[in-house]
């Protein structure tokens, strides 16, 4: 399983947002998408808000990649 570690910038980010800015998808748009099919889980827990704010400690699992959502390091 592939492991992405994603700093904050900030207190959380969109699910949807967090897919495209680590690479996963091109869009925010085709995120929405992706989690639409519920191919996504949030701490072991499929999503399908695909907005839903993704804060620090949590871990995002599509497929066979796990991102682990690290704080914001200037906060």
């Amino acid at each position: 399983m592939q492991t992405i570690d994603f700093e904050l910038e900030g207190t959380y980010v969109e699910l949807n947002m967090l897919l495209k800015l680590t690479g996963l998808c091109d869009s925010g748009g085709a995120g929405k998408a992706i989690v639409a099919t519920g191919a996504v889980k949030v701490d072991g827990v499929t999503e399908l808000r695909k907005t839903n704010k993704v804060h620090a400690g949590q871990v995002v699992t599509i497929d066979d990649v796990e991102i682990h959502v690290l704080a914001d390091p200037d906060a």
